[in-house]
């Protein structure tokens, strides 16, 4: 039976840290402030805008919610970026997806200060990341490589198959993962003989957003699998990996949920404290 790689208490140690080095900042009269921008009502994204408030709350980070109608023109919008941008108070910004229709995301997206761009999603961080220089990436391709490294699994080195390309998880990750030695192979959902390719893997990471794509057969005995996938399925939650038959195999395991998704909170969190750092270099030392 496969050893489990637990988010949970993963998470549980990083907010801990978080703990002590927002103390650290206060006693330098520097609260570490999160402002995330919600457009509309989307249902998931009130909840999860919500539940960052509450996770700011326990690790002593002030939050604060913009929620702008639906209808709020792209201009406008922008403008209230622009401002938070100029904010020394505000250290991290988060946009809420998905964004109404008539919003060019891309636009919105750019118009975050790539130095607040707790999301990891400016093209300039996207650069960074790619350079393997200092930036703010990404929490759940983040997830995906703190979740081993925490379970003192070494990348350098190792045969990892990534199932998925996406813009949020894969693209980033293959990059991400290339910077700590690993030897990459990308799949996807259109990939000939996927099996042929997973069966080499000492890692496999999944993130293609098909429910249970990845089964037993289709992993090397003993090897590591993260599973950064999440379906709704007629059980409720599922990863892109058949759990339950794929731990008999596995030597590790993340699930789903209680895994990768775990830690996304606490990393964005981690990325307002770089942030942070990163406004005082480029401000020469001014918060």
């Amino acid at each position: 039976m496969a050893n489990l790689l637990d988010g949970k208490k993963i998470a549980a140690e990083i907010r801990e840290e978080i703990k002590s080095a927002v103390a650290v900042l206060k006693t330098q009269n520097i609260t570490p402030k999160l402002s995330v921008v919600l457009i509309g009502s989307d249902p998931a994204s009130v909840v999860y805008a919500k539940a960052k408030e509450k996770a700011c709350a326990n690790v002593g980070m002030d939050y604060e919610l913009h929620v702008l109608p639906e209808t709020t023109p792209e201009d406008k919008t922008i403008a209230l970026i622009e401002k938070l941008n100029t904010d020394n108070n505000v250290h991290g910004i988060l946009i809420e997806l998905p964004l109404p229709k008539a919003l060019n995301k891309e636009k919105i997206m750019a118009a975050v200060s790539p130095l607040k761009d707790v999301d990891g999603v400016h093209p300039i961080n996207r650069g960074y990341i790619l350079s393997n220089s200092n930036g703010l990436f990404p929490a759940t391709p983040q997830s995906c490589i703190e979740i081993l490294l925490r379970h003192n699994i070494d990348l350098k080195g190792k045969e990892v198959v990534l199932v998925g390309r996406g813009d949020t998880i894969g693209k980033p990750l293959v990059f991400m993962l290339l910077n700590q030695d690993a030897t990459v192979t990308v799949c996807h959902t259109k990939t000939t003989n996927l099996s042929a390719h997973t069966r080499q893997a000492d890692i496999v990471i999944a993130a293609a957003g098909k429910a249970k794509m990845i089964t037993a057969d289709m992993l090397k005995p003993g090897a590591i699998v993260v599973d950064a996938g999440i379906n709704q399925s007629e059980d409720g939650i599922c990863g892109d990996v058949d759990f339950k038959a794929a731990e008999k195999v596995a030597g590790a395991i993340s699930p789903v949920p209680g895994g990768v998704g775990s830690l996304t909170t606490v990393l964005i969190q981690r990325n307002v404290l770089k942030a942070i750092a990163l406004q005082k270099r480029t401000n020469g030392g001014n918060k």
